[in-house]
């Protein structure tokens, strides 16, 4: 079981990255897959959330109407559409997999399995 995410990089203020996180050796389609990050001197943080199969999503009111969760199933890889990045989105932002569905802010408590290494975002002003 593995999750890779790719992505990252530096953008200016208002700029846009996708990032992406690609898995391998579980059924894809029956997790729900959640984006985290963790900025500099900070605890990690749940931003956004999608259930399997595609369904529901849940964002951070940080991230609300910036950002956008999708997956494709077929390519056993989900996605974060990231827009009007500012300084405060600068960290490492790390997807994880866990079965089933996400439920709002009670996602970032559920159990995840699999988490990947993180891909670093920097957002200069």
């Amino acid at each position: 079981e593995q999750l890779v995410e790719s992505g990252g990089g530096t953008v200016q203020a208002g700029g846009s990255l996708k990032l992406s996180c690609a898995a391998s050796g579980f059924p894809f389609h029956d997790y729900a897959i959640g984006w985290f990050r963790q900025a500099p001197g900070k605890e990690r943080e749940g931003i956004s959330c999608i259930s399997r199969n595609g369904g529901s999503t849940f964002y951070e009111n940080a991230v609300l109407g910036r950002f956008t969760v999708f997956r494709n199933d077929a390519k056993n890889t989900a996605y974060l559409q990231m827009d009007s990045l500012n300084s405060d989105d600068t960290a490492k932002y790390y997807c994880a997999a866990g079965w089933g569905y996400c439920v709002g802010k009670d996602s970032w408590t559920r159990e995840w399995t699999d988490w990947g290494q993180g891909t670093p975002v920097t957002v200069s002003s």
